[in-house]
């Protein structure tokens, strides 16, 4: 029987995601998984074999049976399987080109810098960090180091949003008036002991940089503005053991300097919604759902006129984002989300928290940071 290849996932013995595979190329760059979450094990994990230039070359988790089952899995050699501890003996395995950091989003901020300390690319899930402090290190450390840094931005790679983002730029609604996006859903009973995501250590303030993540991103790609003032609010609901540590709700009215406005909401306790709504002069663009996994759908409205758009597989966003990185990598190419645009996104959800917390409204420099 001709044996699998290494990074390539075997069928049964895990539930993952049908894929097809690609042959991948010589220079194809080896990606250490750090991190085994549902997120890693479900998605990111079974597009490596739609890619062409990226494959799984190493493991990383804390949680030893995970690891050997996950590394059986996917042929992943033993030797090639590190814990936490041992993570930084990846310094001497030149299997590994590039980490991709899946773990909660308190604990980025230090496997980057260990990861550019041992030589190694970063391709950092979203949010970059839970501080503006923490994602400037994390860029010092890629530039210390001569390694790049990518931000796991996959609607950046994904034809719906894609497209989207060519018709503002083609002013398919005229002159931008108000942009809408909400991201929610509704948390079953849990605690911070149980779930990673209601943990202020752990996820900070909770659903925005989580989920209201993609509507922040979406009014900014959208628009092509930054905001100049920002004014929010937040609710946490009393006795509710979901929301000891994190908000419940968070929500956010942002003014750009052309005189467009977007109005941003994000739940862990309300129905499920992902939307982006965006009116102009002469029409609307109405994306439901808008960031999905897959399943997306877009309408331009203009008048009495209505016209769908398909333009392409959602999927593709996984191994789009993949192999933009390796091109990256191999061949210097700019990268889409660098740590930059992580750097500016955590500016903001710093302002929105601010504005909640003062009642005021908050002014904002061309680069995200808070006028004083």
């Amino acid at each position: 029987m001709r044996p699998r290849a290494a990074g390539q996932p075997l069928r049964g013995n895990l539930d993952l995601p049908e894929t097809t595979s690609k042959k991948k190329r010589a220079d194809s760059v080896g990606y250490a998984i750090v991190g085994l979450g549902g997120y890693a094990l479900n998605q990111m994990m079974p597009r490596f074999a739609e890619s062409e230039r990226s494959h799984i070359a190493a493991l990383v988790s804390g949680n030893p049976d995970k690891l050997a089952k996950v590394g059986d899995a996917y042929g992943v050699p033993a030797d090639a399987r590190y814990s936490y501890d041992t993570f930084d003996r990846i310094a001497a395995d030149r299997r590994i080109d590039a980490v991709y950091i899946v773990v909660p989003t308190g604990l980025h901020a230090d496997f980057a810098i260990r990861a550019f300390a041992a030589g190694k690319h970063v391709l950092c899930e979203k949010p970059m960090a839970l501080s503006s402090a923490e994602c400037a290190a994390m860029i010092a450390a890629g530039k210390r180091a001569n390694k790049k840094l990518m931000i796991a931005y996959r609607s950046h790679f994904e034809p719906f949003n894609l497209q989207a983002m060519q018709l503002m730029r083609d002013k398919a609604v005229g002159q931008l008036r108000l942009i809408r996006t909400e991201q929610s859903y509704r948390l079953p009973p849990t605690t911070a002991a149980e779930n990673w995501r209601v943990s202020r250590a752990l996820a900070g303030g909770g659903p925005l940089e989580d989920y209201g993540l993609y509507g922040l991103q979406s009014a900014l790609y959208l628009s092509g503005e930054m905001p100049e003032s920002i004014s929010a609010s937040t609710f946490r609901p009393a006795g509710d053991p979901r929301f000891a540590e994190v908000f419940a709700h968070v929500s956010s009215h942002w003014r750009f300097p052309s005189g467009a406005v977007a109005q941003l909401a994000t739940s862990y306790d309300s129905a499920g919604t992902n939307f982006a709504h965006v009116r102009g002069t002469t029409g609307a663009l109405i994306m439901d759902p808008a960031t999905s996994y897959s399943g997306q759908k877009m309408v331009l409205e203009s008048g009495r006129d209505r016209r769908d758009f398909n333009p392409g597989n959602p999927t593709r966003q996984f191994a789009g984002q993949l192999d933009h990185f390796a091109d990256a990598i191999r061949d210097g190419k700019g990268i889409r989300t660098p740590g930059e645009m992580g750097l500016r996104d955590m500016r903001l959800i710093e302002a929105i928290y601010a504005s909640a917390r003062t009642g005021r409204t908050v002014r904002l420099n061309p680069n995200g940071t808070m006028r004083s």
